[in-house]
């Protein structure tokens, strides 16, 4: 076993960095790209993950520590190559940012009476496609220099990307749900030159509006930024979710919750507000203590006080006890499956499809594969699901939409992008194909066998488990009948597949056995009555039957 050092990889445009929170100690077994450190700057937070696998012998810095790249982390040892950390990518002399400070990418010539300035995606580490979840501006918008423009966020980061210039924002380059990378265009700027020589100008009019611009549309009431032509910072501004002081990540946290930030104390250091805080918050209101204030999003979801409060018991007293922490996995989707289950009024709606001529040309079509190559990827049940999905999610659009924030709208996709869970050691994960509807039986299997791979291996990207429109779960293999699948939000029904099994079927004269694949399609009633589910399953079974049907 070699000792080895785990550093602190590329960050990007971040120096001299905080460490609040330290996720391992002496004697824990770690593994590559498990998180072992969370940093925070102004604008990030991001996890820190391990660059090698081995045991924890000593932490080289703790909390409070500022690190840069290369800054060792801890001692472990480890086993040989697979534990030698990455190397970094080199960096030129010029581009080393000076500390606390980002320097901003390469943008375009203002002319001089200040002309259009691309604002790009400036060095944001070793993330790729990262998925933008808020805008904090809109157009017509004036901005300063350095002022958030839009927040991002990974499986294991969530950060704020600030514009490189001052001026009035012309044209937006990016919406929600975007994957953007370093150099991307975020936004054109106008009339930089003119903004950063009047600033006294733009404060002389805020007096004549009568307050503060409103904040953007584009971002929640929960983060919302004030206009750059508004007070300076350190001004005294309304009550605002801004104030509150809590990194990116724990505001995403609390607004899936609906909690007010402003209404919770931090526990951290100058008065930083954790996701433990957020927590014991939302418990305090669910065993009656302080209401949380919903949000838009949490509106009518079901959360509130009044709920017992979850029973403690010394379980030892009764007999023999073990502890079993919880996979990151389970963590992160435990909240979000609580939430779904307590907000979305689920039905379940129960079927069949008589499957034995299906089978019969899976069977067949392996066969035939096998023999055109010894590499052909098998044909599963779950690729012919899903082309019959695609069939009866076009015969019936609701089925494959999602209610918007206020749900007062259905937003009806004209896209297939099927998610379907994937079992792996640490938990359940929900990779996703996509444009289900442009693809053959098997290229469909080919990829489906790729992504759970993948998954098992702990090696799914954040980009391959989002965008689902609509989400299969099977447990085939496994066995059982029926069950009721808890709805992946925001989407509005989840199919679910068990052990199919021979059960005698009478065809008008004698019983004759056939292959019956039991169907659980549990739907949001808010957006689809019991009527639609029951024709949409009934339409997905004779699909089933007759794989025909996708033809017309």
């Amino acid at each position: 076993m070699a000792m080895i050092e785990l550093q602190v990889p590329d960050i990007g445009d971040f120096k001299d960095v905080e460490v609040i929170e330290i996720l391992v100690k002496p004697g824990d077994t770690v593994t590559a790209d498990q998180s072992l450190i969370t940093i925070e700057s102004d604008k990030a937070s991001m996890e820190i993950p391990s660059s090698g696998a081995g045991v924890i012998k000593e932490l080289r810095i703790k909390v409070g520590d500022k690190i840069n790249q290369g800054t060792v982390i801890a001692t472990a040892e480890g086993a040989g190559e697979a534990a030698v950390p990455p190397k970094a990518e080199s960096v030129p002399a010029e581009a080393t940012p000076a500390p606390e400070v980002a320097p901003p990418p390469p943008v375009q010539a203002p002319a001089a009476g200040g002309g259009p300035i691309d604002v790009l995606v400036p060095d944001i580490g070793d993330f790729k496609d990262v998925e933008v979840i808020e805008v904090l501006v809109k157009v017509g918008d004036t901005i300063a220099a350095d002022q958030s423009l839009i927040t991002i966020e990974s499986d294991k980061a969530s950060m704020e990307i600030p514009s490189s210039a001052a001026g009035v924002v012309k044209e937006l380059k990016v919406k929600v749900g975007d994957k953007i990378n370093k150099g991307n265009l975020l936004a054109i700027l106008e009339g930089a030159a003119a903004a950063a020589a009047a600033p006294a100008p733009a404060a002389a009019a805020a007096p004549e509006a009568g307050s503060p611009k409103e904040p953007s549309k584009d971002a929640p009431a929960a983060e919302a930024s004030p206009s750059a032509g508004v007070a300076p910072p350190a001004a005294p501004a309304a009550a605002d979710q801004t104030l509150a002081h809590a990194s990116p990540s724990v505001r995403k946290f609390a607004r899936e919750l609906g909690v007010d930030l402003n209404r919770v104390k931090g526990s951290g250091p100058k008065d930083r507000i954790t996701q433990e805080d957020v927590q014991a918050f939302v418990k305090a209101a669910l065993a009656g203590g302080p209401k949380a204030a919903a949000t838009p999003s949490a509106a009518g979801s079901g959360f509130g006080a009044g709920w017992p409060a979850w029973p403690s018991l010394d379980f030892a007293k009764f007999g023999p006890t073990e502890t079993l922490a919880l996979s990151r996995i389970q963590k992160l989707s435990g909240p979000n499956l609580a939430r779904n289950w307590a907000s979305i009024p689920h039905v379940t709606q129960f079927d069949e499809a008589d499957i034995t001529e299906l089978e019969d040309f899976r069977k067949s079509t392996n066969e035939a594969l096998a023999k055109k190559s010894k590499d052909a990827a098998k044909v599963t049940m779950l690729a012919f699901v899903m082309k019959a999905c695609v069939a009866a999610l076009k015969a019936f659009p609701r089925v494959n939409s999602s209610l918007d924030a206020e749900g007062a709208n259905l937003i009806l996709k004209q896209y297939y992008h099927l998610g379907f869970a994937a079992d792996t050691p640490n938990g359940l994960v929900v990779p996703v194909i996509r444009d289900v509807d442009r693809k053959g039986i098997a290229e469909i299997a080919k990829e489906t066998g790729e992504l759970a791979a993948q998954a098992r291996a702990g090696k799914l990207g954040p980009a391959a488990m989002q965008g689902a429109s609509f989400t299969i779960s099977s447990l085939g293999g496994v066995g059982g009948t029926f069950f009721t699948p808890i709805i992946n939000a925001p989407e509005v029904a989840i199919l679910g597949l068990s052990k199919s099994d021979h059960k005698p079927k009478w065809n008008g004269t004698s019983f004759e056995p056939r292959l019956m694949l039991p169907l659980s399609l549990s739907y949001d009633h808010r957006a689809i009555d019991g009527a639609q589910a029951a024709r949409f399953t009934t339409y997905l079974a004779e699909v089933l039957a007759d794989m025909r049907r996708v033809l017309l």
